[in-house]
């Protein structure tokens, strides 16, 4: 959101009893709910000069006075790497992340990430969440490639982040799974949750679980491996690392789940996850445009299926 300063609202008659963080969000352009209250719990609104709550309610001839300071910059550092572009405006970017990069920064990893790339690259961001850094509005895991959107305005991040809640976003992934499946086709429909033992891991049993969905559908059968071109329906951690696991055909590669032990068994060797973000497909946030962008298979995955395939063919 564009740095606004300093401004006073006086409530009518129409907006009495509202909420103080619903009105101050009608009252900006481009301005989220979450926004306006954390805008009211810092103190830069305050109604009769007082500070009220988020859920405060107005009355008739409440004078607001609204600060929105200029956007904060973020600890991340820039950094000059190439980023590989599908796509580029002044909303958004879509790029397509290479296998290895992490895409935010966390402790462990505060430089070399997608990020920090994006920092360099879009020097003229506007405020995100009160921030200057870009939108990140979904994620790929450090060893998953493929295809990603970032917005760099908070309108289009907002809007961005309202398709993806809505699944309103259409996101299809390619895959290398241990085993050979049977059916052309399927869904697999298990809830997902933290491991109720292992942190760091994603369960299909948990003890805060949510609906997850996936649809699968075979590309190629190989000796020992399946190619398999898979739908998310929702948007879990983890979820087809997961989901693929659930029924005993973990990703080739993935070093939690099962698949690296697996991994020993092929004729190939395999360095990495053998997951990829094929296509994505969204509403543009502000043209209203329908855009589609694909990744092409990185090399390292193209030389393990080039591999099973020469080794099937053998057979």
């Amino acid at each position: 959101m564009p740095y606004k300063g300093a401004f006073t609202i006086l409530v009518n008659e129409h907006e009495s009893g509202g909420r103080l963080d619903v009105i101050i969000a009608s009252h900006i352009s481009n301005c989220s709910r979450s926004f306006s209250t954390i805008l009211i719990q810092k103190g830069e609104i305050l109604v009769q000069g007082k500070v009220r709550k988020p859920g405060y309610r107005v009355k008739t001839g409440d004078n607001i006075s609204v600060n929105i300071p200029p956007p904060e910059p973020v600890l991340t550092e820039p950094e000059p790497h190439n980023i590989d572009i599908l796509y580029e405006d002044r909303h958004i970017i879509v790029i397509n992340k290479e296998p290895g990069l992490v895409v935010h920064p966390a402790p462990g990893h505060n430089k070399g990430t997608l990020v920090n790339r994006l920092l360099y690259h879009c020097p003229g961001l506007e405020g995100i969440g009160g921030k200057l850094r870009p939108g990140i509005v979904h994620r790929l895991d450090k060893d998953t490639s493929g295809t990603m959107v970032a917005a760099k305005n908070d309108a289009a991040h907002i809007n961005l982040a309202a398709q993806f809640k809505s699944r309103k976003i259409k996101k299809l992934y390619l895959a290398l799974v241990h085993g050979v499946v049977k059916s052309e086709s399927g869904s697999i429909s298990l809830p997902i949750g933290r491991h109720p033992s292992d942190r760091k891991k994603m369960a299909t049993v948990s003890r805060k679980s949510r609906s997850a969905k996936t649809f699968w559908k075979v590309i190629e059968r190989f000796n020992g491996a399946t190619f398999l071109e898979l739908d998310l329906k929702t948007g879990r951690t983890h979820q087809i690392r997961v989901h693929c696991a659930a029924i005993n055909h973990p990703i080739v590669g993935d070093p939690i789940y099962g698949g690296k032990k697996a991994a020993k068994k092929l004729s190939t060797s395999v360095p990495r996850q053998m997951l990829h973000a094929w296509r994505l497909e969204f509403t543009h946030p502000v043209t209203g445009e329908a855009m589609s962008f694909e990744s092409p298979i990185p090399p390292d995955m193209e030389k393990v299926i080039d591999m099973l395939r020469n080794t099937s063919l053998n057979l």
